[in-house]
């Protein structure tokens, strides 16, 4: 105990939030322990100075435009990342390769345009990742977050997506949140089975009344559930003009198959009777020729 009265414990820890906020605290940042924020300080690039023990970044509300590798993996004990309202676009790819640590992730609002396996393929801890109100995304790779099994709150709302395939939510075992509003999905027969895994899953989906269908036409506006049961009909049990066709060229491969093969084996047999016509002639003059 101290003579205030106080534990040591609480002195050495205000001391060390003291010494943080003094040392290695980037231009026009606040900093606290194991803290640093830079939010809307009209950054155009990524601050340096920051403490190496920062377990909190928040880069809000800036310009910053990318992401260096090196500069985030000397923060290795890093485990909140906010980097939401900035301009960072294609080039995310190994990004966040050094700080493994990382739980929470959010690169909303920005222009980022796809999101493959190696974006986030070495954040083997996330647990919550937002990269909604990115209207320029149109893409996110079937195996996007396969080695992000601790992923529970997902959010791709309000981007340019179309489709997204099943199993690239469905193999997330932790996966409790999704959020999928305001985008643009194409509710054809390829994207009935996401339908179906959304009605089925125990998966929340925050404000379901906005995660509509986009096109076609005829079920534009329309929420999931009901464009699932009206895809189920069109899908599953209607055939289109291409159905006809090829239904109607198979009937006709099997019918000239029918026909070739009975005439093989019409051929067949007129020349196997020829044949043992001609063997009763031979042997009927051989018998002749003896007697």
């Amino acid at each position: 105990m101290s003579p205030s009265g106080r534990p040591w414990s609480l002195s050495l820890v205000f001391l060390l939030g003291m010494a943080s906020q003094g040392i290695n605290c980037p231009s026009r940042c606040s900093c606290q322990y194991l803290e640093v924020n830079c939010t809307g300080q009209q950054l155009r690039e990524f601050p340096v100075d920051i403490p190496l023990d920062t377990r909190q970044l928040i880069l809000a509300a800036n310009n910053v435009s990318y992401l260096p590798a090196v500069e985030l993996s000397f923060l290795a004990d890093l485990v909140y990342l906010d980097c939401r309202k900035n301009l960072l676009g294609d080039d995310l790819d190994f990004t966040f390769i050094g700080v493994a640590k990382l739980v929470y992730l959010d690169l909303s609002f920005n222009n980022l345009t796809q999101v493959s396996f190696s974006t986030f393929s070495h954040l083997l801890s996330l647990v919550v990742l937002k990269i909604s109100d990115n209207p320029n995304l149109v893409a996110i790779e079937k195996d996007a977050f396969a080695n992000n099994t601790w992923l529970r709150y997902l959010d791709v709302s309000r981007t340019g997506l179309t489709f997204l395939d099943t199993s690239t939510v469905r193999d997330l075992p932790n996966l409790r949140l999704l959020g999928l509003r305001d985008n643009l999905w194409h509710c054809n027969c390829s994207f009935l089975d996401f339908i179906t895994w959304m009605m089925e899953s125990d998966v929340h989906f925050p404000d379901a009344d906005n995660i509509t269908c986009y096109s076609p036409a005829g079920l534009r506006a329309l929420r999931m559930p009901a464009a699932g049961a009206q895809l189920h009909l069109s899908c599953l049990t209607q055939l289109y003009k291409q159905d006809y066709v090829f239904l109607c060229l198979v009937g006709f491969c099997i019918f000239l198959a029918g026909t070739t093969a009975a005439w093989l084996a019409g051929v067949c047999a007129v020349i196997c009777e020829a044949h043992a016509s001609k063997g009763d002639e031979e042997e009927e003059e051989e018998e002749e020729d003896t007697a």
